[in-house]
């Protein structure tokens, strides 16, 4: 009976003994004896179930990143601190398996063991896959706070989408080339196309202007707009009113009497909250300049130019700095403007703000959006100057429309920003031409071109809005309150 056993577990050997004949020089003599008593423990070593495995791998690999952790990363790299000897073990898992079983125990027990190994393999694999995520950056800049920001702008009308409007094919054109600057001009003409667009515009059978108008048409105009330019808080403003407005419309009504009625919304909101209240701002703006004022103001704002152009009119007598800057220079085209008109004006840039600054008696600016909190978002420049005048005590007005207010909150000139390409830095085409090979040869340099930048409300001594004049802190009230008029 004793003699059963040993001719069961001799039996595989015999199939591959003439496999390991060379390897029989280097076999101990009692290496046939010994297969024996491993054929008898066979039964004492059960097989481990799936979870058991999975248990086990579990525990291997959090032993692995501990014993990685303890030794400590170096330069940031998991890789760098795992141990050289996990590769040769994957090349003599493969030799193991190549070699001859030589009993039925120890193929079950080579079986559990290749197993484990093949664990050990997964969860190693799993590591590996999440090293490129642990792994530290590159020794190449990492300019995150250029990410955020986009600075492709459509100059052609290559890809376009058929339903876009042809009126709203040229003011996108001209957005894009700042033949159209200004967030009021860019509103107002946004606001034109849109009324081409309406006038155009023809109700598919059965469909109403509510539900077809604005997925199918506007929302087409919108997206070639922002592929020109980045629309502004203002023109933000003015599409939510026309949507609202669109979404209101009976359907019941005929098609020419709701077109009509979305013209004569479009027209309100232009000759109210833009034009009357800029008559509304002037008026007050001017009362606030006296005869032998220095008026400093920044860049160019459509509605500062008209309370110079005012207060000159009313006789008052005053001089005008005006302070410009890169990349748009607008404040030349103010100059301009003021010149002709017969105001004595100055024209300095914004690294001399320290040396004109102590000449003024008064600040005005214009404003590209008022945030919730007070804050003023305007033209790259404007928190230098307002810097350099609370440093001065010198009282800083900003004249801003009730629709550029907005509820949001930027902590930081980076929030919401446009960034312009890095060759409008330069004036001339052959300077543009030669930075942009430069900027092909040093592909990791890149330039950092913003065209707002927020001034904090401590800076602001006052708010002229058509609903009067407020500080930075009313902000919220004047918020509620329109959005009470809006429900």
């Amino acid at each position: 009976m004793a003699s059963q056993p040993t001719t069961s577990s001799e039996a595989p050997p015999s199939k591959s003994s003439e496999q390991s004949k060379s390897a029989e020089s280097s076999a101990p003599p009692a290496a046939s004896s010994s297969t024996a008593p491993v054929a008898t423990a066979t039964p004492e070593a059960p097989k481990l179930s799936g979870a058991e495995l999975k248990k086990r791998a579990k525990a291997e690999k959090q032993a692995k990143r501990a014993a990685a952790k303890a030794g400590g990363q170096g330069d940031g790299h998991p890789e760098a601190s795992q141990p050289k000897k996990d590769t040769p073990q994957k090349g003599s898992q493969k030799k193991g398996q190549q070699q001859p079983r030589q009993s039925a125990g120890a193929q079950q027990k080579g079986k559990q063991q290749s197993k484990g190994q093949e664990a050990g393999a997964v969860s190693q694999a799993k590591k590996e896959v999440d090293i490129p995520l642990r792994a530290a950056p590159k020794s190449t800049p990492d300019n995150r706070v250029f990410r955020q920001f986009s600075i492709y702008r459509r100059t052609s009308l290559e890809n376009i989408n058929k339903d876009v409007h042809p009126a709203v094919l040229a003011f996108g054109l001209q957005l894009s080339s700042y033949q159209i600057c200004g967030s009021t001009a860019r509103c107002i003409g946004m606001l034109k196309c849109f009324k081409s667009v309406i006038r155009d515009y023809t109700i598919p059978p059965d469909n109403t202007l509510a539900r077809h108008f604005i997925p199918h048409c506007l929302s087409a105009q919108v997206e070639y707009i922002k592929s020109a330019r980045p629309t502004s808080i203002g023109m933000g403003n003015a599409i939510r009113h026309l949507k609202d407005a669109i979404v209101k419309v009976d359907p019941e009504m005929p098609e020419a009497d709701a077109k009509a009625h979305l013209l004569e919304v479009i027209d309100t909101f232009i000759n109210e909250r833009i034009r009357a209240a800029d008559t509304v701002i002037v008026n007050a703006a001017v009362a606030k300049i006296k005869d032998g004022d220095i008026i400093l103001t920044y860049a160019n704002s459509s509605i500062i130019k008209k309370v110079l152009l005012a207060a000159h009119a009313r006789g008052k007598k005053f001089i005008t700095i005006v302070v410009d800057s890169k990349p748009l220079y607008e404040g030349k085209y103010l100059v301009q403007d003021l010149s002709n008109a017969g105001l004595e004006t100055e024209y300095v840039l914004v690294a001399a703000i320290a040396h004109v600054m102590p000449r003024a008696t008064k600040v005005l600016l214009g404003a590209h959006a008022m945030m919730a909190d007070g804050r003023l978002f305007s033209r790259i420049g404007t928190a230098v100057v307002g810097l350099a005048a609370h440093e001065r005590h010198i009282p800083c007005i900003v004249c801003c429309e009730s629709y550029k207010f907005t509820e949001r909150v930027y902590v930081d000139s980076y929030a919401g920003n446009e960034l312009a390409p890095s060759e409008e830095l330069l004036p001339h085409d052959s300077e543009r031409e030669a930075w942009r090979r430069e900027m092909e040869v040093k592909p990791q340099l890149q330039v950092l071109n913003l065209l707002y930048d927020l001034t904090p409300a401590e800076y602001v001594d006052m708010i002229v809005t058509e609903l009067g004049n407020l500080p930075p802190s009313s902000v919220p009230a004047i918020l509620r309150m329109l959005e009470g008029k809006a429900a």
